[in-house]
């Protein structure tokens, strides 16, 4: 266990451009550890994400390479294809070249040329630093792999809310149905939070209606770095 208490702590996976509900928690949260060890899971939002193209939302996906069934997210390396990385950014130019913040959002596509022979998880976490960074957004971040606390599902999380001394664990509301089937607060001391936060409408270029619960990409496509910030902070009008 750790000396001095932490407030809030977060726990996700470093999914593949995350939408901005994911930095709201980070914006939250005092120490967000990424859970970077757990089971690859195909069509996740681990190695894809949606985007606006044609005014429709469709995905972006990550080619990766499968080595063993259970192979982990850490363990999963990408497929070194720069055709791949050339199509997808062209295909991104396309729909948001004219878009009012086009280079904020060209950045982190720019930022994938340098990860490509990075593992899966490293290579999300770095796009999510590089993203969390621009919207000054800074908690203390770990890696679950570097702590060496074991578990299932939500012991693990009770183990992590015990290693941190934490007063609150922030989870997504998507995580609701396990943590209370698994009685996670029989586990632990630390007071259970669930998010709030329903991402408000923005002017969005190229679609006729708004389409909410994208990538952070068209967030900052659309307002800038320190719109976005807002955004995710909840103070966005």
């Amino acid at each position: 266990m750790r000396g001095s208490a932490v407030d809030y702590l977060v726990v996700m996976q470093p999914t593949f451009l995350p939408w901005a509900g994911f930095f709201n928690l980070i914006a939250q949260a005092d120490v967000f550890v990424f859970l970077d060890d757990v089971q690859l899971e195909k069509q996740s939002w681990q190695t894809r994400n949606k985007l606006l193209f044609s005014e429709d939302a469709d995905w972006i996906s990550l080619p990766i390479k499968h080595s063993h069934l259970k192979q982990t997210i850490q363990e999963t390396r990408i497929t070194a294809d720069h055709r791949w990385l050339r199509k997808t950014i062209l295909r991104f130019d396309h729909a948001y070249k004219k878009h009012a913040h086009y280079k904020d959002a060209l950045e982190i596509f720019n930022l994938l040329d340098k990860c490509i022979n990075m593992n899966l998880s490293s290579l999300n976490e770095t796009i999510i630093l590089h993203i969390s960074d621009r919207l000054e957004l800074n908690p203390i971040f770990y890696r679950s792999s570097n702590l060496s606390i074991n578990g299932d599902r939500s012991e693990r999380l009770a183990e992590l809310c015990k290693y941190f001394n934490a007063n609150k664990y922030l989870s997504p509301r998507g995580s609701e149905k396990y943590l209370t089937e698994d009685k996670f607060t029989a586990k632990t001391s630390t007071e259970l939070r669930f998010q709030e936060f329903t991402p408000p409408k923005y002017e969005q270029k190229g679609s006729s209606k708004f389409i909410s619960h994208l990538s952070i990409v068209d967030v900052i496509a659309n307002l800038g770095w320190k719109k976005t910030s807002m955004y995710v902070n909840g103070a966005y009008e």
